[in-house]
């Protein structure tokens, strides 16, 4: 069956996470991605979990499925020359440098213009390419930290919490990919290439739009507050007898079955919850009190049923071993078996994005290091050899 980017090949020197993940995505769909990695390898590599029978990097695994290896010394005059080579005919490029380093090294979208006018040139980095403090290094928890997730994030009488999984790199890839995508549907309008530029500093500020108009429009600024939101009540996780269930009751219909559900009908005319507005400003304790009560009663599954036969959101608190096995994620493909040459059985997350006619799917390992170097470059073997006598490969 045929896949969404077939033929489109894309340039890709990114590391760590927020660029592979872009290129992940667009590899899953088909377009074809040549990973070029540093002669020494790139530094997810060395990020565990580590497979002890091959010593390969699950974390380098799962991002950069689907993709051919290669490596370049982009510092040597002969590198640059084959990186420009390779950037001729293709139609996208992603890096996630951090600001001023491409310029550095030649390889800027100034640069790599010349060479393919057209060329869609993605740059995922910390600071973005403009600004104050584009030139600084930057990771997930410093994204967090400073685009306000984290000061949010935690109980009231506690110290703030990064969110546990990096969702600055994931979602400033997914961003990226958005990106490339809105850029080659341009081109494919106008024939003009252009630079894409996303950072995780805005990325995740960007999320943070209930902290933002609670500030902008409320006139206050959100602190801390647990699992409960400041919008909507109740919208928050509750104990119950073997672990915890999280409801969002987000509209006064919700709330008035909500009511009849627990058996509390006399909650709905009570005037401190007549609407959403009111049940926020007299939450806590009371009514909290009153949920939590009720669901200490219950095991997570009898809650479930019970909103569920009523239409009300709610889920079980799941560990991830729950999560992988829960029969909806096994029914939507969202985990698949791979088979890597030395690592074996991979199994790891699926394509989200389900497409009726051109669907994405994991068909190929991530590449060993050099992999595909003498595919890639047209090289015979005498010239592989010489290359990478000389450090270029």
């Amino acid at each position: 069956m045929r896949k969404a980017l077939e033929g489109i090949k894309v340039v890709d020197l990114t590391s760590a996470l927020n660029g592979p993940f872009c290129t992940m995505i667009l590899a899953d769909y088909g377009a074809d991605v040549i990973k070029i990695e540093p002669v020494g390898g790139e530094q997810c590599r060395e990020w565990g979990p580590i497979d002890e029978k091959s010593g390969e990097s699950g974390f380098y695994s799962f991002v950069n499925r689907n993709k051919k290896g290669a490596t370049l010394n982009l510092k040597s005059e002969k590198g640059r020359q084959m990186f420009y080579e390779l950037v001729r005919d293709a139609d996208v490029l992603v890096e996630n440098y951090k600001g001023g380093v491409t310029k550095k090294l030649g390889i800027d979208y100034e640069s790599v213009k010349k060479v393919n006018p057209n060329i869609i040139y993605a740059s995922g980095s910390g600071f973005g390419q403009y600004g104050p403090i584009t030139h600084r290094p930057c990771y997930d928890i410093v994204a967090q930290s400073m685009g306000g997730m984290v000061n949010l994030t935690g109980f009231k009488d506690g110290n703030p919490v990064k969110v546990g999984p990096s969702v600055a790199d994931h979602v400033a890839g997914i961003y990226l990919s958005v990106g490339v995508l809105l850029a080659l549907y341009n081109r494919e309008k106008t024939g003009m290439g252009q630079h894409v530029d996303v950072a995780m500093f805005d990325t995740i500020f960007s999320l943070l739009e209930n902290a933002i108009v609670n500030y902008t429009v409320g006139g206050f600024i959100p602190e801390r507050n647990g699992n409960v939101d400041p919008s909507i009540a109740p919208f928050d996780i509750f104990d119950c007898k073997d672990g915890f269930v999280a409801l969002g009751v987000g509209n006064d219909r919700l709330f008035q079955k909500f009511c009849s559900t627990i058996g509390h009908e006399e909650l709905i005319e009570d005037p401190r919850y007549k609407t959403n507005v009111l049940r926020c400003e007299n939450y806590i304790p009371e009514l909290q009190n009153l949920i939590r009560s009720w669901c200490k009663e219950h095991s997570k599954k009898e809650i479930e049923d019970i909103m569920d036969d009523a239409g009300i959101p709610c889920g079980p608190v799941l560990n991830i071993k729950e999560a992988i096995e829960h029969p909806h994620i096994q029914a939507r493909e969202m985990m698949v078996h791979c088979e890597h040459p030395t690592a074996g059985d991979q199994y790891f997350q699926g394509c989200v994005i389900k497409l009726s006619e051109t669907p994405g799917s994991v068909e190929t390992p991530s590449p060993m290091l050099g992999q595909h170097n003498a595919e890639v470059f047209g090289l015979t073997e005498e010239e592989l050899k010489e290359l990478t006598a000389e450090g270029v490969l």
